[in-house]
């Protein structure tokens, strides 16, 4: 409810539709939504059959969407009044870029790296595991923690909570890949844009508000002892199976 107010509370906020989609969720979310905003003809809600991942939540969205852009953002992700407007307008101004990303900023102030490079198996292993400690500057390349989160740049890929794109160029790719169920689509995406000639690009000058802990995080447990662990190893093994012969794209 928080994450519809921020949108609905946006400088372009009469020029927004804000389309929530229900994943067949076990909560009375939408019930709740609906008893609160009442007759707001800028919120549409869709909801699916079954849970269809990440990518086909986001999908049964964008097939209602009817804007020239389209915001992919997870509902624990809460922009600024000014977020939607800036965005755009970076987009607007450079029409080069495919995908635009702003900062994620958790509630100590901190960043996430949520700007990174296109990871080796070994990268997305000692990123979750102990052979993080012997391999730090594997860790370090891939999640560019080298770099300011405060330094503008063109990047290999970000995280997909909270994404700006043109709706015709999300549509043109395909949009997400459905078989990655959780983890990895957003990866893929982005390699795919670079290979359609347009730039991924972080955007700090916009910050957004983001939950400290995430679902990919944890360590080898929990990369073998729980649902969530077993998708992410699995969505892994199908990107990089996917990619296994094609070279890295240029930027």
């Amino acid at each position: 409810m928080a994450c519809v107010r921020a949108l609905l509370a946006q400088t372009i906020g009469d020029r927004l539709e804000v389309i929530v989609v229900d994943n067949h969720s076990d909560t009375d979310s939408i019930g709740i939504l609906r008893r609160q905003l009442p007759g707001d003809s800028r919120v549409k809600i869709v909801e699916t059959s079954r849970n269809l991942g990440f990518g086909g939540g986001y999908a049964a969205g964008a097939r209602v969407a009817c804007g020239t852009y389209i915001l992919i953002n997870n509902p624990v992700k809460m922009l600024p009044p000014s977020a939607v407007e800036t965005l755009v307008g970076k987009m607007e101004a450079e029409p080069d870029i495919g995908i635009l990303a702003p900062k994620l900023q958790f509630p100590d102030g901190s960043a996430r790296f949520s700007a990174r490079r296109f990871p080796l198996p070994i990268d997305v292993i000692a990123n979750r595991t102990v052979l993080g400690r012997l391999f730090p500057h594997r860790v370090q390349r891939y999640l560019q923690s080298d770099i300011s989160p405060d330094q503008e740049r063109d990047t290999d890929w970000v995280a997909g909570g909270c994404v700006l794109m043109r709706r015709a160029f999300f549509e043109d790719l395909g949009g997400f890949d459905h078989r990655f169920f959780l983890f990895f689509e957003d990866i893929d995406l982005c390699r795919r844009c670079w290979l359609r000639g347009k730039r991924v690009h972080y955007y700090p000058t916009v910050a957004v508000a983001d939950r400290q802990r995430r679902l990919s995080e944890g360590g080898v447990f929990s990369l073998l002892g729980t649902r969530v662990g077993r998708a992410h190893l699995l969505s892994a093994m199908k990107y990089f199976w996917k990619w296994r012969d094609k070279a890295t794209p240029m930027r």
